[in-house]
């Protein structure tokens, strides 16, 4: 598994997946080295995006790894990465979150995040149940 920041050739795949970015945001992951893509063997099997909370606080806003690469390690690796490469910056902790239907807050606390809170989004346009956060001290 290699973990690439995203190019202008991974627009097209980014995308296809991430539809809530559009073209200003995509060129602004580029330019800020904010987004990655997950490959394994010459093929893109994911994509990760990040940004940074009050100008100190790495926020993992999105992971995904394609249905058939699932449950592999991929997600996990790609995570580990990225947090080295925050640390290595400077950083002292990072977030995560994920929704509290999705199964991936399983998998944040085996890599030692803890629960920290969450938002509820009920009757607003952005509807969904609750997003659950996590913290990790690097």
């Amino acid at each position: 598994m290699e973990l690439k920041v995203v190019t202008d050739s991974d627009k097209e795949f980014v995308m296809s997946i991430d539809k809530y970015i559009d073209d200003t945001g995509y060129s602004n992951r580029v330019y800020t080295k904010s987004g990655y893509v997950i490959w394994e063997e010459n093929q893109r099997v994911g994509i990760m995006a990040h940004c940074i909370l009050w100008d100190n606080l790495p926020f993992l806003n999105l992971i995904f790894v394609k249905e058939e690469y699932r449950n592999k390690g991929f997600a996990k690796k790609a995570i580990i990465y990225w947090e080295n490469e925050m640390k290595n910056q400077g950083y002292k902790m990072t977030l995560i979150s994920t929704q509290v239907d999705e199964k991936a807050q399983h998998l944040y606390r085996k890599l030692g995040y803890i629960d920290c809170g969450g938002l509820v989004f009920q009757n607003t346009p952005f509807d969904q149940p609750m997003e659950l956060f996590f913290r990790k001290v690097l």
